[in-house]
Order: C-alpha cells, then sequence, then structure tokens
C-alpha cells in the first residue's frame, strides 16, 4: 500500500484491497456522483443506475465498506446536491444549480433507457418537476445502514448557476452532511472556529437566539413569579454599541470572545479548475472537513477523487492522502494538482 496516491478502478474494489492490506483512515472527505445527472464515459460507473432506488443500494454498499474503512473514531463529510425530475425518463433538464449540457442530459437519458429496455424511466412516486430529495434520502439510508448522522451542514453559493426557471427560486445551496461511526468521535472544533460577531442582527431573540433588531433593555424572570414578569436589572449592550457589557450582581463583566464555535451555513463560492473535471470541490469547502476531522499526519480518504481537490488540500494542511477515481484521465489531473510535496506533519506521542 502507498500513501499519498490515487488507485484507479472502482472504489469499492480499491477499498476492499486497501481494508485486505490492514489499512485505516481517520477522515474521509467525498462527493459521489449525483443520480442521473451526467455520464463520464467509463464503464462501471456509478450514477447511471436505471431508478434512485438502485441508486441508492449501490451508494449504501460504497459507503458500508468506506466505514469498515474508517477509523473507530473517524468522521465522513459527505457532499451530496439535488436535482429535478424531468418528463422524460428520470431525470430531465432542470438540474438543482448545476450547469449540464444538452449533450450530457441526452447521454444520461440513453444510457437509462438502455439499461431498463424501456423509453420511459419513472422513480414510483416522483412526478415531473418534482425535487428528487436526493441527499436527504442518501442520508437517511447511511442512517438506517448504522451510520451516525451527525448534522446536516448547509453549503451557501453566493455565485450559483444562472437558471432560467420562473416558477421557483434559483437553487444557491448544497448539503455537507457529517456522518459518524459511533456517538464520540474526534472533532476539533478549535481548528475551524469563526471570528465572532457582535451587534443587532435580524434573527431571534434571548440567548441562543441572537440579538434584537434594535437594542432594548433587558430583564429576567423573578423567582416565583406567576404570569413571567420581568424585574428589570440592567441594560443588555453589544460592543458594536460601544457600551459596557451586561453585569449582574456579584457576577463579574461578561467578556466578549474573538472567535465561536463554526455554524451549519458555510458560504463559499464555488471555484473553476481548468482541468476537464465537470465539477470539483471548492477547496475551503473541503479545508475545515479536514481540519476538523484529521490531525497532522492522520490519513484523509476520498473514494471518487475526481480531480483530487481533497488530495490538494490534505497535502497543504500536512496529512497523508489516499483517494480511489475510475476515470483514469482524472488520475493524470490529480498528479499535476499534488506534484508539489506538501510537509508531512506528525503529531507528538
Amino acid at each position: 500500500m502507498t500513501l499519498d496516491h490515487c488507485y484507479q478502478g472502482d472504489c469499492r474494489d480499491v477499498m476492499r484491497d486497501l481494508l485486505a492490506a490492514g489499512v485505516r483512515v481517520q477522515c474521509i472527505v467525498t462527493s459521489p456522483p449525483y443520480w442521473g445527472l451526467r455520464d463520464y464515459g467509463v464503464g462501471g460507473q456509478l450514477g447511471l443506475e436505471p431508478t434512485l432506488r438502485e441508486f441508492l443500494a449501490n451508494m449504501v454498499e460504497v459507503f458500508d465498506l468506506a466505514r469498515e474503512l474508517l477509523a473507530d473514531d473517524g468522521t465522513l463529510w459527505l457532499n451530496m446536491g439535488d436535482s429535478y425530475a424531468g418528463s422524460w425518463g428520470s431525470q430531465g433538464r432542470e438540474y438543482s444549480g448545476v450547469a449540464v449540457s444538452a449533450l450530457s442530459a441526452r447521454q444520461v437519458a440513453a444510457s437509462q433507457r438502455k439499461a431498463s429496455g424501456t423509453g420511459t424511466i419513472r422513480e414510483p412516486g416522483i412526478k415531473a418537476k418534482d425535487l428528487m430529495g436526493q441527499p436527504w434520502r442518501l442520508a437517511f439510508a447511511l442512517q438506517d445502514a448504522g451510520w451516525w448522522l451527525r448534522q446536516d451542514i448547509i453549503w451557501h453559493k453566493p455565485n450559483p448557476m444562472p437558471e432560467s426557471v420562473t416558477d421557483r427560486c434559483t437553487k444557491a445551496h448544497e448539503y455537507l452532511f457529517l456522518l459518524t461511526k459511533s456517538a464520540r468521535y474526534r472533532f476539533d472544533a478549535e481548528a475551524i472556529k469563526e471570528p465572532a460577531t457582535y451587534g443587532a442582527t435580524p434573527s431571534g431573540v434571548g440567548f441562543g437566539h441572537g440579538y434584537d433588531a434594535d437594542w432594548r433593555a433587558r430583564g429576567r424572570i423573578t423567582a416565583g413569579s406567576k404570569r413571567n414578569s420581568f424585574a428589570r436589572e440592567t441594560k443588555y449592550s453589544t460592543a458594536e454599541h460601544g457600551q459596557k457589557a451586561q453585569h449582574r450582581p456579584g457576577r463579574e463583566d461578561i467578556e466578549y470572545c474573538e472567535t465561536r464555535n463554526k455554524r451549519s451555513v458555510w458560504t463559499i463560492a464555488t471555484q473553476s479548475y481548468s482541468g476537464a473535471h465537470f465539477a470539483t470541490f471548492p477547496e475551503a469547502l473541503v479545508e475545515p472537513c479536514i481540519l476538523a476531522g484529521s490531525r497532522p499526519g492522520d490519513i484523509v480518504f476520498d473514494p471518487f477523487m475526481g480531480s483530487g481537490t481533497v488530495a490538494s488540500v490534505a497535502q497543504r494542511l500536512g496529512r497523508r492522502w489516499l483517494g480511489a477515481e475510475l476515470n483514469p484521465e482524472y488520475i493524470a489531473l490529480q498528479a499535476e494538482r499534488t506534484r508539489q510535496p506538501g510537509l508531512v506533519l506528525e503529531t507528538a506521542t
């Protein structure tokens, strides 16, 4: 087994070989092919199954093997986008925020018709123009298969692909799911903390809900109150107001921190790549996953390596990496992106 290497072949076969060699990885970051989206021109590819049900079954098989490969305290970060059912086949051209050429759509339709032996393929219960719900169907299938579904993270795209539809909003987000093998796992919250912001926001009131849009006096419920009457103690203010933090008798003034726990909505622009790959992870999306889910020197794995973004980021952050990729053309892209060796760090023992 060679580290910092992507093995060509079906990811299921690659993972079986890695398991036989006794390999374990600390963190998996990946974006599988979306069902019925495009034909990558390689035999045996996932994503062109005749039905969504078959696609999900194959994904469960893939991630069953991934769970075996993952360390007991490891994490899986899974990105999945969505699409809409069309008037022909199981997919139409109304894709959810993903640029797809007419040729690509025809290739998908032809592949599905060939696989099923019929000219019209419909998933039971899904109507034309229905949102397929691929991300959540996959997340729940993996949860049923034994994974802990710990969080849904919204990847907000400030530069979404324009859409010409007039009966719904333009799609500007995808999902990133955090899944684990158990209720206890490694998660370095400190490594991904973000700058704290204080002041008026339009969302919510009270502790844990944000700040009022307009400053106002605060109070708290008195002991023995029957009708939630408030005893005014002091005024609540924020750093932006230029006033002192809240003070209560017998307690020190509240100090504001410069950082806070990372929120579950990540605003990250899509990132273009000059290579031949259809779609690439933005490096800024991959980086917090690797930082939170691994230590320097740990192995990061991507079963759908594509153009090699996960490998490139892992190498830059001092991690080792492994990958699987079916398409030999993408192996060449990965080699170009990772040819500059990174500084491999080892954790202190």
